[in-house]
């Protein structure tokens, strides 16, 4: 997206615009969430480090994987998900963890969309550099990176689905199914920063599951 710059008629300074289209926005929140979910599996130790390779983003180094399955699997839910922003349909991503054992959810990491709609309608064009979305993102990276100081040790081994929450009259591919929200009993929710583009907004929460005293 080239930013549209004008001069003054003294010549003596310029000023920038950073016109965020819907097409940029859709690209950059599709993006947040892969380097996200990368994070977190990465993170909470769900795959083997060897099945993740080192790659820079956001001016920090990130973990993605390498793993093919995985990959394919990724790329098929964000390519539909990213549709589904383009049309101002996508409400709510969630990547739930749970033990292979009981089946019991330990974490649940939320992503709460809000979409301009009058940006998707095309009756506004709204503003904001590239470089201060991606310190925001950055900072929910970072956040991401950190969260082993707080969440409980997984000592189970663990699986993970993604669910995504749209509008009512989306229409859905037959290979999705219906889910439950798998919410947490004795849970501790904890809000991490957001970003926004000026067309979505993106709101990120963890909750996990208490340990037993």
């Amino acid at each position: 997206m080239a930013p549209n710059i004008a001069g003054s008629a003294s010549g003596g300074a310029t000023a920038t615009q950073n016109n965020i289209s819907l097409k940029g926005s859709v690209k950059i929140v599709t993006e947040f969430f892969s380097y996200a979910v990368n994070s977190i599996l990465y993170q909470r130790g769900l795959y083997a480090p060897e099945d993740f390779k080192r790659t820079k983003k956001y001016g920090l180094s990130m973990m993605v994987t390498s793993d093919e399955g995985l990959s394919k699997y990724l790329n098929t839910i964000l390519t539909q998900m990213s549709g589904w922003l383009s049309e101002g349909k996508l409400q709510k991503l969630v990547l739930v963890i749970a033990s292979v054992h009981t089946n019991e959810v330990l974490e649940r990491w939320a992503f709460d969309i809000e979409t301009d709609q009058e940006v998707v309608e095309g009756k506004k064009r709204p503003e904001k550099s590239e470089k201060e979305i991606m310190l925001e993102i950055q900072a929910i990276i970072r956040q991401i990176t950190a969260s082993v100081t707080f969440l409980p040790l997984l000592s189970d081994p663990c699986s993970f689905d993604l669910l995504v929450y749209t509008k009512k009259d989306t229409s859905v591919p037959g290979e999705w199914e219906d889910s439950d929200p798998r919410y947490i009993l004795n849970s501790e929710s904890v809000k991490l920063r957001s970003f926004t583009t000026k067309v979505h907004k993106v709101d990120t929460m963890v909750s996990y599951k208490l340990l037993d005293e």
